[in-house]
């Protein structure tokens, strides 16, 4: 029993990061959708609606087939990588878990939106700099991101990293 909850622990955190993600779009549709732009922050940061049909920065916009087969196969590649990190030292791999569960709920909460609307909903925007508008699912990927490269550049020894670069565990 103990092995289980191991195991449906991250699961679960997965599914709670894309709820969280999925409730704060639809709120962002029923509240911002058709009205004028909301200051949080005045001329730093406010809410924006935006149907996104492309990718990060509205690149590749309207390849939503392109889109959802990259996401599908980078979702499944990272779900493989996180299967087969080692099995020893698991607080030593924690970090690296904790990233992929983070790409992993980002990725897969995006994909929702493009599944179901054929579009992704963005509503945040910083103001003074004129960054593209983003939304939640992108800051868990960002931050998994960010967390991920720190881990394989200062926290892992090479050898410990080896399980990225094959697809058989040992």
């Amino acid at each position: 029993m103990k092995n289980t909850g191991k195991k449906i622990i991250p699961f679960a955190i997965a599914i709670l990061l894309i709820f969280i993600d999925q409730a704060v779009k639809s709120l962002a549709v029923s509240h911002l959708k058709g009205r004028p732009d909301y200051p949080l922050l005045a001329g730093i940061l406010e809410f924006s609606y935006l149907e996104n049909t492309g990718a990060a920065f509205s690149s590749f916009m309207g390849k939503q087939g392109f889109l959802i087969t990259l996401t599908v196969c980078a979702m499944l590649f990272l779900i493989i990588k996180y299967i087969q990190i080692p099995k020893r030292e698991t607080c030593r791999y924690f970090p690296m878990k904790s990233a992929l569960i983070l790409i992993i709920s980002g990725g897969i909460g995006n994909l929702i939106d493009r599944l179901c609307n054929g579009y992704v909903v963005d509503f945040i925007y910083f103001v003074p700099i004129d960054f593209p508008k983003f939304n939640i699912a992108d800051c868990y990927v960002c931050i998994g991101m960010a967390f991920f490269a720190f881990l394989c550049f200062f926290y892992y020894k090479d050898e410990e990293l080896d399980f990225l670069f094959t697809f058989r565990t040992k």
